[in-house]
C-alpha cells in the first residue's frame, strides 16, 4: 500500500527555498518569501532579482522546501 507524500506547506510571509527543475531561475535555487497562495497548487513568492530589485513570480508548491539550518541560527 502506497503512502501519500506529505507536502510541506509554507506560511504566508515565511521564508522558503525554491528549487525548480529547469531554466536559469532554478539552477542555483532561490531563497524566497511567500507572499500569497495562487490557484492550482501554486504560490506567489518574492525574491531579489539580478538588478537588485524585488521580483514576484508564481511557483509550484511542490518546488518549495523549508530553509536548511544555517551555522549561526
Amino acid at each position: 500500500m502506497k503512502r501519500k507524500k506529505v507536502l510541506w506547506v509554507p506560511q504566508m510571509g515565511g521564508l522558503a527555498a525554491y528549487v525548480g527543475r529547469a531554466g536559469k531561475l532554478a539552477r542555483g535555487g532561490y531563497n524566497v518569501r511567500v507572499v500569497a497562495e495562487a490557484c492550482g497548487g501554486r504560490m506567489v513568492v518574492e525574491a531579489i532579482g539580478q538588478s537588485g530589485l524585488t521580483v514576484r513570480f508564481t511557483v509550484k508548491r511542490e518546488n518549495l522546501a523549508p530553509l536548511q539550518p544555517v551555522l549561526f541560527d
